[in-house]
């Protein structure tokens, strides 16, 4: 680390990806990041002024004087959060303080309180003396007081749930409406979707509530409540049609959807089938659109309706690190080639722009096909060929290859594939210059139940990985072995602190370490790997320079906490080292870097930036690391 008057070393990674466009004139837009537009908007943007606006001030009160429910009044109120807002004139203002009062209400039924009132005065005059008038005093802002008298807290009395047709339970706790619990409006109206959801889910897909009667008992302060629901017929998938393709087969998304014709309906299958053909990322739009029973066996016709996205997408990106340069990244795709879902792809890179002359800059060119439902609707094809130059600090690489695999979804949260590999290299390193030319049987197997792919809370992810190949021109036998596991637990119910957990291990059986190719050796350090550190700048050295190993470990903690709605702060140790022999000796000590990072939740997931210092800098290591992305780490 330099000293006080010294200058840092530091590693900055940053990126900035510009999502696909299906290739179709675009109207402009004003620029805009997370709803900041730094370059201004129209006012069309930012909404049409409101004719002759009504400027009013409001206040509310309530007559227990419970902060707490003032406060969540305040919350729910209309008139008190859109101040700010003026309406349209006189109507306008009353038909907010009307919609003002429905909404307070609801919150007071939420809450239990059936027998509260809402009083709304509009410059001293009664909402509906004002809504006879249509006239208000001219003083100007006009002052709206609003009164609310919440009434008591009402508990169930006599709960009924009941069913024609179907078997539900009718034990009322079971439905979460058990006597003597506080009596709010919302914990009937999820109890009356709960019972439609069961009825739906045992194969009624008419199911309703047929009565609903609530009787309110203010010398008791009880709620008796009598829920009938009608389950309807019992029926059986249909017939399965298709509506809206146009290049797409129909046949092919019926087949993709895996309706089961004849099978006792379900809502669950008509999850996976729509994830399925979302998946395909061939639709814009898919509805499903159920039928009328009909027959002795309770047929249920299904109608998949779908809207197809453009057919060419085009994308760009870019990167920028203080030790690799400028990069610049840019495919073009082909959706739906053929009309079952294919994919084509052509994609291309150049990297270290700025750091390396132009014959040691670092290249990829890559064309690949994907066909899905190749062995039934849960088995697919890819293949691909790509050309590569790598120059990271520990060696220089050229690389050619081409895979083909089978890949298997074997359920939700499991999935597999195996294939084929052709892969040659012609690298220099500090053993020197050396070609290799692998043929190998790659295959790999991922579990993943978490509940959230970018910001996960809990769950595991699992990915095991391994391929024997053969080195033809060195007369070489290997095998590659890695695995990976990580886990979230949320200590709080809110999911505002979570503590997230990762291990990697690998191997590489083999004659010994120059006898793998550089750049399928194992070498940490970085971002994914140990924060703080170079890029694979962490391993065996021959001479000083980094050669990489054939056994690898790597751990990563992190405590994430959830400040605010949008903000979130990151704690976290990474830890690992590369091994000369197969099996890790640690004859050298776990490398660690610590660090903090900010999160900034955005619809699409949380913006991240990562700062890490190395404690343990070798040669090449910064002194510390800033890392910006999409996402959590893992």
């Amino acid at each position: 680390m330099a000293g006080p008057l010294g200058v840092l070393r530091p590693a900055i990674v940053a990126s900035l990806v510009l999502f696909p466009v299906s290739a179709a004139v675009i109207p402009a837009y004003a620029f805009e990041i997370f709803g900041w537009k730094p370059f201004g908007g129209s006012e069309e943007e930012e909404g049409e002024a409101v004719p002759n606006p009504l400027p009013y001030e409001a206040e509310i009160a309530v007559s227990t004087g419970d902060e707490e429910l003032t406060k969540d009044l305040k919350s729910a109120s209309l008139l008190i959060q859109q101040q700010d807002k003026p309406p349209s004139g006189e109507a306008g203002l009353i038909s907010r303080a009307l919609s003002d009062r429905e909404r307070l209400v609801a919150k007071l039924y939420a809450d239990g309180r059936y027998g509260g009132t809402v009083s709304i005065t509009l410059a001293g005059i009664p909402l509906e003396t004002a809504l006879e008038l249509s006239d208000l005093p001219d003083t100007r802002p006009i002052k709206v007081a609003i009164l609310i008298n919440p009434g008591p807290v009402f508990t169930f009395g006599n709960v009924s749930v009941s069913s024609t047709g179907g078997d539900l339970s009718t034990d009322p706790s079971f439905w979460g409406l058990a006597p003597g619990d506080v009596a709010g409006s919302g914990k009937i109206l999820s109890a009356e979707g709960r019972i439609v959801s069961v009825l739906r889910g045992r194969g009624y897909p008419k199911a309703k509530i047929a009565e609903r009667r609530i009787t309110a008992d203010h010398s008791t302060n009880k709620l008796d409540v009598r829920l009938v629901a009608d389950a309807g017929p019992r029926a059986r998938f249909g017939t399965v049609s298709v509506n809206g393709t146009e290049v797409t087969e129909p046949g092919f998304v019926k087949q993709q959807a895996m309706l089961p014709e004849g099978g006792i309906y379900s809502p669950e299958d008509i999850a996976r089938a729509r994830k399925r053909l979302n998946d395909l990322g061939i639709f814009s739009s898919i509805r499903f659109v159920e039928g009328d029973i009909a027959g002795p066996d309770g047929n249920l016709p299904i109608t998949i309706e779908v809207s197809e996205r453009k057919r060419h997408v085009i994308g760009a990106g870019a990167s920028w690190s203080s030790t690799e340069g400028f990069g610049v990244e840019a495919y073009w795709r082909r959706r739906n080639l053929f009309g079952r879902g294919e994919l084509l792809s052509v994609e291309g890179s150049i990297g270290r722009i700025g750091t390396e002359s132009f014959e040691n800059q670092e290249y990829s060119a890559r064309i690949a096909f994907e066909k899905p439902g190749v062995f039934g609707p849960l088995t697919s094809f890819s293949t691909s060929l790509e050309a590569r130059q790598e120059n990271p600090d520990a060696y220089k690489s050229r690389t050619v290859t081409y895979n083909a695999f089978l890949n298997r979804e074997f359920s939700e949260k499991l999935k597999g594939r195996a294939g084929a590999e052709v892969f040659f290299a012609d690298e220099e390193d500090a053993f020197g210059d050396d070609e290799y030319l692998l043929v190998g049987l790659p295959a790999d197997l991922v579990f993943d139940n978490r509940d959230d792919k970018l910001n996960p809370s809990k769950g595991v992810f699992a990915a095991v990985f391994g391929e024997p190949a053969y080195d033809t021109l060195n007369s070489n036998a290997m095998g590659f072995i890695k695995g990976t596991v990580s886990s979230y637990y949320a200590l709080d119910q809110a999911n505002r602190f979570i503590l997230a957990g990762r291990v990697s291990v690998g191997s590489i059986l083999a004659p010994s370490v120059e006898s793998v190719p550089a750049s399928r050796r194992f070498i940490a350090g970085g971002g994914g790997s140990i924060r703080g550190y170079a890029y694979r700048n962490v391993g065996p050295r021959v001479d000083g320079e980094v050669v990489g190993g054939r056994s690898l470990v790597e751990l990563s903690g992190e405590v994430r906490v959830r400040v605010t709605e949008t903000i979130g702060i990151v704690g976290f140790v990474d830890a690992g080292n590369a091994y000369e022999d197969s099996v890790p000796d640690f004859s050298e000590e776990l490398k660690v870097g610590v660090g903090a990072g900010l999160r900034y939740f955005t619809p699409i997931g949380p913006l991240r930036i990562d700062a890490a210092i190395p404690l343990d800098p070798g040669n090449d290591d910064p002194d510390f690391a800033l890392y910006v992305g999409l996402s959590q780490a893992f």
